[in-house]
């Protein structure tokens, strides 16, 4: 056998008091620890960081809290479609509707019209198809801040209102300080 160069010390003989007095002196430092807790940290501490919660984004405008200029006869207006998105890039959303007078037949001709949330609440602020021009809108979308509808309408006086035979997509972008126009006007036979 061979002996070691270090000599034999006596400690390093565990025997089952050390192990008591090991077990002991442990419960002691988890107990202490758990009543000598730090206050709870909070962000308004004297000398701390400050951080405010981020308000929550405007909801995009509603459409029903809006008088439409549409002259119905007294007659309610109707929302038939809508769209909410970002337009101006400004951070809030903005709702793009087609709306138009109710009526008991025919289809009756839309207004789109571009809704923001103002100091005063919701308005209109800015009409892209005016009533006059006798189109109704079969769809409404918002998308990477460029608003496109399907415009329907009538090849002549004598097709029935019911039944418009003309569809044209067209497309709107916020450029400066007015909506411009991207599509040609061109009517598809439908």
């Amino acid at each position: 056998m061979q002996t070691s160069a270090f000599p034999d010390l006596a400690h390093t003989h565990a025997r089952p008091v050390h192990w008591l007095a090991t077990a002991a002196a442990m419960a002691a430092v988890v107990a202490g620890a758990g009543m000598f807790q730090p206050e709870a940290a909070t962000a308004s501490q004297a000398g701390g960081i400050r951080t405010a919660a981020a308000p929550a984004p405007a909801p995009a405008p509603d459409p029903a809290a809006v008088t439409y200029p549409l002259e119905c006869a007294g007659a309610p207006s109707v929302v038939a479609k809508r769209a909410m998105g970002d337009i101006d890039g400004d951070g809030r959303p903005e709702t793009v509707v087609a709306a138009h007078c109710q009526s008991g037949s025919g289809t009756p001709p839309s207004g789109v019209y571009v809704l923001s949330r103002g100091s005063s609440g919701a308005r209109v602020v800015a009409t892209l198809v005016e009533p006059a021009e006798r189109r109704s809108v079969s769809d409404i979308a918002v998308r990477a801040g460029v608003v496109t509808a399907t415009l329907l309408g009538y090849s002549s006086p004598d097709v029935p209102r019911c039944c418009p035979d003309q569809r044209e997509t067209v497309k709107w972008r916020w450029e400066g300080d007015k909506f411009v126009r991207s599509a040609p006007a061109e009517a598809l036979g439908a």
